[in-house]
């Protein structure tokens, strides 16, 4: 998991951090991304793609993360979402993210195949939160983040599940949009508020 941050810093480069977003299926709720510095490479609590994790084991190593080392957080609401598209409202809160980093990296590793506008180098890594220590790591902090924002969703908007399946199309979530119809957080650009399957 250490091998792309060891050789970006055998090429020369000082400061390397990990980029990741969650929320890029969910019928509602933002995308959210986490760009983070490791200030080490050693940790008390399992450090692996969010989505390998129990609830509880993300939330531990969050807190161990946001102890220990420095992070960014980018958000784009689902307006945005609507507006944009998905993959260029990714692009925005990755963007963002290492934008309000409150560091100076000088290399990036990034989670999946998406062109970002950086001023600093970077490489692209599929499946980068199950080989990269710093995507991982960036995966579990916008995972926690995102989820607790679906929790204050689902007290606004209790019909919807939201703290169950945070935005996700489950059946359980289908049947309250049936029901209830959309409630302003979700995302009409999305099937099956568009009236089309998502390709």
């Amino acid at each position: 998991m250490r091998y792309h941050e060891t050789k970006a810093k055998s090429a020369g480069f000082k400061l390397v951090v990990g980029i990741d977003e969650v929320g890029r299926g969910p019928l509602a709720g933002p995308v959210v991304s986490c760009a983070i510095n490791l200030k080490k490479y050693k940790f008390k609590n399992r450090i692996d793609d969010s989505k390998k994790l129990s609830e509880n084991q993300r939330l531990c190593a969050f807190l161990e993360l946001t102890k220990n080392c420095d992070f960014g957080i980018g958000i784009v609401n689902e307006r945005g979402i609507d507006q944009l598209n998905i993959l260029q409202a990714t692009r925005i809160s990755m963007q963002n993210a290492l934008a309000d980093l409150g560091c100076e990296p000088d290399f990036a590793l990034v989670d999946g195949e998406i062109n970002l506008d950086l001023s600093i180098p970077y490489k692209k890594i599929i499946g980068g939160d199950g080989k990269s220590l710093s995507i991982a790591a960036a995966s579990i902090v916008a995972k926690v983040i995102r989820d607790r924002i679906m929790h204050c969703y689902d007290k606004i908007y209790p019909k919807y599940g939201f703290g169950n399946h945070k935005g996700y199309g489950t059946r359980e979530h289908f049947k309250a949009i049936k029901k209830y119809g959309p409630c302003p957080i979700h995302r009409l650009s999305f099937y099956p508020f568009n009236n089309e399957p998502k390709s």
